[in-house]
């Protein structure tokens, strides 16, 4: 059945002046001139067909036909408060879906979600690997990506010094680590690899050098499992946390955000 069209504005000026027996009142109540409230009721007796209020000499009073709907009305306005708050709950939600690569999730974000949860053991995450899976089947709060900037989405970039070349502490860096985003290294390279995590952690194992984003070898580097060779360089490309902007909007992705982006 095809629903009516209704004058929520309209509605929600007749049940005010219901309340208060004046336009006056109301017109405090909305925040408008007590014009703007006849010019509503008005509108709304034309698009209903019959007259809700009529003046006497003690005042403003509600016609049989407007007292017949306020109960209704005001059930209906309950409702829509209800409806409101059910879907502002999730604002408060504790529960958060990331996507990322394999990667960047074990080496940098993993480990910054454990020191979150540390801090607010009521926080629970759910982790899937990004293959620009789509937000809304997938029911995502939030992904890391790696790009030149957000792409469609809201974005912000991680910050990093680029890409560095890291080997083992103790040599092993005549040969170069291939994978996939390398970007030129040696071609007959002694090691080709799927992502940069596994290129370091080849690295690591001394069996070459590899050309990584820096924020994915921070961790590592930290350790001493790696070491860096020469200068970082700077890199177009980066990590960037994305989210469609209604995602983007809410207070716990925000919080998340803000939270990974420190």
């Amino acid at each position: 059945m095809k629903r009516t069209h209704l004058p929520l504005n309209g509605l929600r000026v007749l049940d005010a002046a219901a309340r208060h027996l004046s336009f006056t009142r109301a017109a405090d109540e909305l925040a408008v001139t007590p014009a703007a409230v006849g010019q509503q009721i008005r509108a709304l007796e034309e698009t209903l067909g019959t007259v809700l209020f009529r003046r006497t000499t003690k005042g403003l009073e509600l016609t049989p036909e407007g007292e017949a709907g306020l109960a209704a009305l005001r059930s209906g306005f309950l409702q829509f408060e209800e409806s409101v708050r059910a879907m502002q709950a999730g604002q408060s939600s504790k529960v958060l879906t990331i996507a990322a690569p394999r990667d960047l999730t074990a080496k940098w974000l993993m480990p910054r979600l454990a020191a979150l949860t540390a801090g607010d053991p009521d926080l629970r995450f759910a982790i899937v690997a990004d293959e620009e899976i789509d937000f809304t089947q997938a029911n995502l709060d939030l992904a890391v990506r790696w790009g030149a900037g957000p792409g469609e989405h809201e974005g912000e970039a991680l910050e990093s010094d680029g890409m560095v070349t890291v080997a083992a502490p103790g040599g092993g860096a005549d040969t170069a680590i291939a994978w996939p985003g390398c970007q030129g290294e040696d071609a007959a390279a002694l090691v080709r690899v799927g992502d940069a995590g596994l290129a370091i952690d080849a690295a690591a194992a001394g069996l070459g050098r590899a050309c990584v984003p820096e924020l994915l070898a921070r961790g590592d580097i930290a350790a001493g499992r790696v070491v860096v060779i020469g200068e970082p360089r700077a890199s177009a490309q980066g990590y960037w946390l994305v989210a469609p902007l209604p995602q983007w909007r809410q207070r716990k992705v925000k919080a998340l955000v803000d939270a990974l982006a420190a």
